[in-house]
């Protein structure tokens, strides 16, 4: 393991010169990935894993039509490599159980039974397992129990992929059974096309990214674009002016340069006005967001978001009361003014 200073906190990490792909695939040269689900992460690491050369099938509920023949267009075969989702788990000595946090609630007794003494299950999150108490999912005693987290979308781990890259993932061992996990998980992590693996725990893993996804990445950053646009239109900027302000430039220039270089460089190549101010405004908004985060992160660790979160996905009708709230939200002047600069950007141009 390579040994990474982190701001002064010196880390371990699995890069692929320490675990290359020729050993991720020597090590899972006898296994049969049974990938469940292909919704948001199944067919990115599915499809990697094949490119890989990994042996891989998939696990689809035949009822889902959309994705069931979604798999069939990315070339699964029925009664090949495509199977419903408990024929999948029994074919498979390591189950890489990929359906939603819910969706495992309820499959959970089936997927059980098909588990043999042995056999890996393997997830990208860690909610199940450690809300097991309110999921049910507890984990037979004689199988190892593995976690591989791609820090990224499940479009963006097969877009990285595809581009010679790879999105950085985390791991955990949550049960060592046959003392073969940590090479199991590491050549799954390798093999699924992550950039560099770091370790962590199952409960570790699920309550960083329930506050990350309430917090900076899609919560607050919704929330505190929706604020800024509005203050701005309050103060009679036009859609096009508050939007450019609040989003495009963010996400076309400024974001990019943060991630290319850090946000140190990103200062330093800005004008000085930008500079003063936003040094000096930042700390008022660490100040006042501080008490918010505190305040997410011990709803996660109680368990309050995930009852809210299985509550809400179980019910009957929450496509429609998701795609209720969505519409609003794509409706609103903000992000239809943020359809509207996107047309006009200079790749979207058409000949007259």
């Amino acid at each position: 393991m390579a040994k990474i200073n982190f701001g002064g906190v010196i880390e371990e990490v699995v890069t692929r010169e320490e675990f290359p792909l020729e050993k991720a695939r020597e090590t899972l040269k006898d296994e049969t990935v049974a990938v469940l689900g292909y919704g948001v992460q199944g067919p990115a690491q599915a499809l990697n894993l094949r490119d890989n050369g990994v042996r891989v099938i998939v696990g689809q509920n035949p009822e889902g039509k959309r994705t069931w023949e979604k798999a069939m267009r990315d070339g699964w075969e029925p009664g090949k490599t495509l199977f419903p989702l408990d024929e999948a788990a029994g074919r498979g000595s390591i189950v890489s159980y990929l359906v939603s946090d819910a969706a495992q609630m309820a499959t959970w007794p089936m997927i059980k039974s098909c588990l043999n003494e042995g056999d890996a299950l393997y997830f990208s999150h860690g909610f199940s397992v450690v809300y097991h108490e309110q999921t049910g999912v507890v984990p037979p005693e004689n199988v190892d129990v593995i976690l591989v987290a791609p820090k990224g979308s499940g479009t963006s781990v097969r877009a990285n992929f595809l581009a010679g890259s790879g999105i950085n993932s985390s791991y955990a061992i949550h049960q060592d059974y046959t003392g073969r996990a940590r090479q199991r998980v590491l050549a799954l992590g390798i093999a699924i096309g992550s950039g560099y693996l770091f370790p962590t725990t199952f409960e570790k893993e699920v309550y960083s990214d329930l506050t990350g996804e309430r917090g900076i990445l899609m919560g607050a950053l919704a929330g505190v674009m929706e604020a800024q646009y509005a203050a701005l239109r309050a103060h009679g900027h036009s859609p096009s002016e508050a939007f450019n302000e609040t989003v495009e430039e963010l996400t076309q220039s400024l974001i990019r340069l943060v991630g290319q270089n850090g946000m140190d460089w990103m200062y330093a190549n800005c004008s000085t006005t930008a500079q003063r101010g936003a040094l000096d405004w930042r700390h008022e908004f660490r100040q006042a967001v501080a008490p918010l985060f505190e305040k997410l992160y011990q709803r996660v660790v109680s368990g309050e978001e995930t009852r809210i979160v299985l509550q809400a996905n179980s019910s009957p009708d929450y496509k429609e009361k998701l795609e209720e709230e969505l519409r609003q939200m794509r409706e609103s002047e903000m992000w239809q003014a943020g359809a509207a600069v996107r047309s006009l950007r200079p790749e979207n141009w058409k000949e007259a």
